[in-house]
């Protein structure tokens, strides 16, 4: 069973990065720590090991299922993905294009260029996630 590697932590950390008060990230979402979501509210405090521990959970189920995909076979491909669900939600990802290129085999120039299709945040591009799907484009193909 494949998990997130130390080198994909670091760069989601770097991505998201800090924040020991809750903010409304670019999506208009509730956001404390290193990009947490789940059960934050405005009142919301962290410390950085807090964070980094709420980071380890959220990415708990990115990496069970994506274990039950025969596709995502390296790590390379399993660190692009917990990256990009990380950002974008397992919900976006199960719905995605990106996700039935990777069942049907598509080419990795193809599956590359799914993911720098995702750099919006209310129809705005983003530089951080134009930045960010590059970032996992290259993983993809490692």
């Amino acid at each position: 069973m494949m998990k997130a590697s130390d080198k994909v932590i670091e760069k989601i950390k770097e991505f998201e990065g800090f924040s020991n008060t809750a903010y409304k990230c670019a999506g208009g979402v509730w956001t404390c720590g290193f990009g947490t979501t789940k059960d934050i509210t405005p009142t919301t405090r962290c410390t950085r090991s807090e964070a980094e521990q709420w980071l380890l959970r959220d990415l708990a189920p990115i990496e069970a299922y994506l274990n039950t995909i025969p596709e995502v076979n390296t790590q390379g491909k399993f660190d692009a993905l917990c990256s990009f669900i990380y950002n974008l939600g397992m919900g976006n990802f199960k719905s995605s294009t990106l996700l039935r290129k990777i069942k049907e085999g598509a080419s990795t120039e193809d599956i590359q260029e799914q993911f720098r299709r995702w750099v919006y945040a209310k129809r705005k591009v983003l530089e951080g996630l134009v930045k960010r799907r590059e970032w996992e484009a290259q993983r993809w193909a490692e």
